[in-house]
């Protein structure tokens, strides 16, 4: 039988609620933002929204968004989307390969962020732009002096400063693909000298480094990965000249299972997660006790996704990435009859555990990932798939909602053992994976325990024996399940609920009970305890 073991006095860390942070990115038609602008005035309304939208918006309650994404930040004028709307210059965008006439920009999206009390992330151009446009940008949101910037943002509504905390320093500058790729020491370079002047702008900004986006297991082929990725002297170097600005140092990490991989395979990225923050922090943890840096510098998972590459995707073959009218990113190999265009986003079953698998990962790193944002871009997160269409909630979003909406202060070290199973991520073999994937946190104020359990059978349930070290279960359970027919179920304008959460309620008391966790299932069993 499989067992969980806890000792509510093992805890990890607290839990910074920046990990339930979110990707709103440009570069697509702007009437897709359309859904999400809240108004003209300064101080919004969030009730201006279509009623479906606001409240899917407020059941995920993100902690925070980034904006303007993404590889489109790396060409990005902010100038260009400020301002009235008909002055606004329209751009060709190269990363995307499309129209922007930057009708949403960055007083929409603090508006949309403080309507609904989300904290606004900003990317700054750190591929084709400069350290003076970057320092700006700051001043135009943070400013309270009588200068031309600040005065700006008051002319154009908003006489108080938007007070942005988070600020990223370029977007995946690792990445050959990226619009101004650099090298590890092009960018330790200038990250240090975008910084100094960012931070002279507001001293109390909060900085994010562009860690890594291209490891060695990049299935997307030379043109977005050199052989050498360099992720390590790329870390060593921007924290050994530039440690003392840096508040964040952010890696984005996607699930790339192919079509033809296995469902146990898909299941093992989550071992491969694991591998590559743990050295990470090492690196961060190394790197600060060398140079004697003395606060903390956090990871920030801002980008990360589970989403299938089609099985005969090749390296040495020509790739195409497009995006259609509604942003929706395309897949072409150039082969129609071998490899059909299709969806990057396969949101079904599969990709639900596959998000619960990544929230238990930065539930069990807490001390480290201290961000995290999901890059489902919204609105297509919310399940929106064209102008007037009905709100169609995915697959994806439940496990988010679930662990945002119940996620407690404290991490905990949970031990548990049973049933296991083997998978190949990439060039890696595992064995000895547990099954179950557990995760827990606790609220001590409230006397609150949450216990995350992902079943990574695809046939059989599981039976467990969920014991307490000390204290004791007092009164309830109450259960929230995820789950569908099977693996492959997806939410569809056709079948809009074959996925969705069921609700149980269980009287316990003592110290253990006996719980049998269904196949293919997210479980999050919401405990009061003494």
């Amino acid at each position: 039988m499989n067992h969980i073991k806890i000792d509510l006095e093992r805890i990890v860390s607290d839990i910074d609620r920046n990990v339930f942070g979110g990707t709103m990115e440009l570069g697509y038609s702007d009437p897709r933002y359309e859904y999400l602008d809240v108004g003209d005035l300064s101080y919004a309304d969030k009730k201006a929204l279509r009623e479906d939208i606001r409240v899917a918006l407020e059941r995920l309650n993100l902690s925070n968004i980034r904006f303007p994404g993404g590889n489109f930040a790396s060409g990005y004028r902010w100038i260009d989307g400020v301002g009235p709307r008909e002055k606004r210059p329209t751009r060709h965008d190269l990363a995307f390969d499309c129209i922007v006439q930057n009708h949403y920009g960055t007083n929409e999206f603090i508006r949309f962020c403080r309507a609904f009390n989300i904290e606004p992330y900003l990317t700054v151009n750190c591929g084709d732009s400069n350290m003076r446009e970057a320092a700006d940008w700051v001043e135009y949101c943070n400013g309270v002096g009588n200068t031309t910037l600040a005065n700006l943002r008051r002319e154009h509504g908003f006489i108080e400063p938007h007070k942005v905390q988070y600020w990223g320093v370029g977007n995946e500058v690792d990445s050959p693909g990226q619009i101004g790729y650099k090298t590890p020491k092009e960018y330790a370079r200038a990250f240090t000298e975008f910084g100094k002047v960012m931070k002279r702008v507001d001293p109390d900004i909060k900085l994010i480094a562009s860690g890594v986006c291209s490891w060695e297991d990049n299935p997307l082929g030379p043109q977005f990965l050199y052989k050498k990725t360099e992720w390590v002297e790329r870390a060593q170097l921007i924290l050994e000249q530039a440690g003392d600005l840096i508040d964040y140092m952010s890696i984005h990490r996607y699930t790339y299972p192919r079509d033809d991989d296995s469902f146990e395979d898909y299941m093992a990225f989550a071992a491969n997660l694991n591998e590559h923050l743990d050295a990470y922090e090492g690196i961060i943890h190394a790197v600060s006790l060398e140079k004697g840096i003395k606060h903390l510098i956090g990871v920030a998972v801002d980008e990360w996704f589970a989403m299938r590459v089609p099985a005969d995707l090749h390296r040495d073959r020509p790739i195409t990435i497009t995006r259609d009218k509604l942003g929706i990113t395309r897949l072409d190999t150039g082969e129609a009859k071998r490899s059909p265009r299709r969806d990057w986003f396969r949101i079904n079953l599969e990709a639900s555990l596959a998000t619960a698998l990544y929230l238990n990962t930065f539930i069990r790193h807490a001390y480290s990932v201290r961000m995290a944002n999901f890059c489902a871009p919204m609105p297509m997160s919310l399940g929106l798939r064209g102008i007037g269409n009905p709100v169609i909630l995915p697959t994806i979003f439940y496990p988010f909602e679930l662990y945002s909406r119940t996620c407690g202060q404290l991490s905990l070290d949970v031990f548990w053992y049973g049933d296991t199973f083997s998978g190949k991520y990439k060039d890696r073999s595992y064995t000895g994976l547990r099954t179950l994937d557990v995760a827990a946190t606790l609220d001590k104020s409230i006397r609150r325990l949450v216990i995350y359990v992902v079943n990574q059978s695809k046939k059989d349930a599981m039976e467990t024996k969920i014991s307490l070290d000390r204290g004791q279960f007092a009164g309830s359970i109450h259960v929230s399940v995820i789950n569908g027919p099977d693996i492959k179920a997806e939410n569809t304008r056709e079948e809009p609920n074959q996925v969705g959460v069921r609700e149980a309620k269980i009287d316990i008391s003592g110290k253990s009970l006996i719980y049998t966790f269904e196949p293919h299932s997210v479980t999050a069993l919401v405990c009061a305890v003494d």
